[in-house]
């Protein structure tokens, strides 16, 4: 497909997917008139309209959708096709992107890293926090780094430890809840079981600010051992709740697994993991000092 064609599908697909010219801009970085220009240039060349317009936005008649589901095969094509590219190109050397959550990037994996740097010999690395999925498939990420209660659908990976979690905080507290991504998470759904909303004192978005107010006072929470562990400032609390622990995947897109320097960080990764399998379930904590 030619590039000019190529770059107006994809131009349709924001706006399908976002709803509005303004959603899909911000999306692409561009501005609202060259939205307007691309979606213009995909319809007149196809020959008919796309979307309808309305006061909600742009909407896709069920007569056309069929047209937005073979474009989102197109773009998985051509994704799929610049990620075998790339990867038959790619030597041992150059940058791997690492995603993870900020409980792991804040924790332990700089440090893993560090001892990749020295193994790895030439690779470099980039680490990207979010708590959110990355989509592999589009290349935000060459490797996820991700603890979850099963393998992401349309990745390949292994399980490199497990994530132990506990209460933290003074007994007689009351609890603080968990917004965002993380009140998808195993805790949260066994704080939901066990608190009633209105409840809970405080909420946070992310483990590390739960710690920050776990240690100022504000209340109890349920943290991840290795970040509750490490920190002096507050103590684990014997409060009813069951062992808990979620998988640690190490997983990459199936297109890039045997790219050279992908497999290589991947497989240190995993031994990485292995080795710190303790610390990560919070087995190693003697009183409040922290894991070694």
């Amino acid at each position: 497909m030619h590039k000019e064609n190529w770059d107006d599908l994809r131009f349709m697909l924001a706006v399908a997917e976002n709803g509005s010219v303004s959603s899909a801009a911000r999306v692409l970085g561009v501005n609202h008139a060259t939205v307007l220009r691309r979606i213009s240039a995909f319809e007149a060349r196809h020959g008919g309209k796309i979307f309808d317009r309305t006061p909600q936005g742009y909407v896709i008649p069920p007569d056309r959708k069929k047209v937005v589901d073979a474009a989102r095969e197109v773009e998985a094509a051509v994704h799929s096709l610049d990620r075998l590219i790339k990867g038959a190109q790619a030597p041992l050397r150059g940058t791997v992107r690492v995603t993870s959550t900020d409980t792991l990037c804040h924790g332990l994996l700089p440090e893993m890293l560090s001892g990749l740097a020295r193994k790895a010999g030439d690779l470099r690395f980039e680490l990207i926090c979010s708590n959110s999925h990355l989509d592999l498939g589009r290349l935000d990420a060459d490797i996820a780094v991700k603890p979850a209660t099963e393998l992401q659908d349309g990745l390949v990976g292994a399980l490199g430890a497990r994530l132990g979690f506990a209460v933290y905080g003074h007994a007689d507290l009351a609890w603080l809840g968990m917004s965002g991504a993380i009140a998808r998470s195993k805790p949260a759904q066994w704080l939901s079981e066990k608190v009633r909303e209105k409840d809970f004192v405080s909420k946070a978005d992310s483990f590390l600010t739960l710690r920050e107010m776990v240690a100022a006072g504000v209340g109890k929470s349920v943290l991840p051992c290795v970040l509750g562990d490490a920190d002096p400032r507050i103590d684990k609390v014997e409060d009813g709740m069951p062992d808990m622990s979620v998988g640690i995947w190490v997983a990459c897109h199936p297109d890039m697994a045997d790219v050279p320097r992908i497999r290589a960080v991947y497989r240190l990764l995993l031994e990485e993991l292995t080795d710190r399998s303790d610390v990560f379930l919070g087995m190693t904590r003697d009183a409040n000092t922290a894991p070694k």
